[in-house]
C-alpha cells in the first residue's frame, strides 16, 4: 500500500476562515476526509504547522519510507533555503502545491525556493491541486 504525506504550511490551518475569495470557504480537514475516501486504497496522512521546523522535522521523519509527499510550504515557499535543503536530502519525491496562483498574485510571491528540488508544482487549481498531486503519485 503506497504511503503518501500532505504537509501544509503556516495559515494554512486558517482555511475555510481566511480569504476565502482566495482560499474558498472549506477547512482543509473536511477536503482531506473526501480524500481519504476517494483513495481508500493508499495510506493517506495529513500534517500541519505554521513552525519551519516542524515542517522540516516531518519532512526528516518520512522522507525515506513514504512513497510520496504532497507540500505547500505556504509563505515558507518564498522565505526557506532550510526546507529547500531538506527536500534535496531525502529520497522521497515531493510534488509542491499551492492553492492559489503565485504567479498572479504579489511579486514577492513568484519565487519559489523550494520548487526546484520537487518533482513538480500544481499552482492555482484551488484545493484540488492535493487530488492531482495524489493522482500523479499512483
Amino acid at each position: 500500500m503506497k504511503k503518501i504525506l500532505i504537509i501544509n504550511g503556516p495559515n494554512l490551518n486558517l482555511l475555510g476562515k481566511r480569504e476565502p475569495e482566495i482560499y474558498g470557504s472549506q477547512t482543509f480537514e473536511d477536503y482531506f476526509n473526501e480524500l481519504k475516501t476517494a483513495f481508500s486504497a493508499i495510506e493517506l496522512h495529513y500534517f500541519q504547522s505554521n513552525t519551519e521546523g516542524f515542517l522540516l522535522d516531518k519532512i526528516h521523519e518520512v522522507g525515506f519510507t513514504f512513497d510520496g509527499i504532497i507540500f505547500n510550504p505556504g509563505a515558507y515557499t518564498h522565505t526557506s533555503i532550510a526546507l529547500r535543503d531538506a527536500i534535496a536530502a531525502i529520497t522521497t519525491p515531493v510534488i509542491e502545491v499551492h492553492i492559489s496562483n503565485t504567479a498572479a498574485r504579489e511579486a514577492f510571491r513568484h519565487q519559489s525556493y523550494t520548487a526546484p528540488k520537487c518533482v513538480g508544482s500544481i499552482i492555482g487549481l484551488g484545493l484540488k491541486g492535493y487530488r492531482l498531486a495524489i493522482e500523479w503519485f499512483l
